[in-house]
């Protein structure tokens, strides 16, 4: 009897399909943005998110903007508008939000 083996990518997009854990995906992912300014990291985490909770397709329907366009936002090299960035997020179902920087002992 063989098993299936199902690669990490595919794995990946499963459970994002739970939106606690896509949330959790997503502000980790962002937090790394604030630690290292890697916008690429962001981006795919947001790809990642879209595909597993609808499709490109399905997303960009929802946004207005052609699947084209979407995926060159969302490739390591876009480089889209917070307005952008904001469209997507709401039609996944979800915002930014601003929150206070923790200060560390001391501080």
């Amino acid at each position: 009897m063989s098993k299936k083996l199902r690669n990490h990518e595919e794995v990946v997009i499963e459970q994002l399909q739970n939106p606690e854990m896509a949330k959790a995906y997503l502000d980790v992912a962002l937090e790394e943005y604030e630690q290292d300014n890697d916008l690429a990291f962001f981006l795919e985490a947001l790809e990642n998110v879209a595909q597993a909770q609808s499709g490109i397709t399905h997303l960009a329907e929802k946004t207005g903007l052609n699947s084209q366009n979407l995926y060159r936002v969302l490739s390591p090299e876009g480089n889209p508008e917070l307005r952008t960035i904001s469209l997507i997020l709401h039609n996944l179902g979800y915002r930014l939000s601003v929150q206070p920087i923790q200060a560390s002992p001391g501080n």
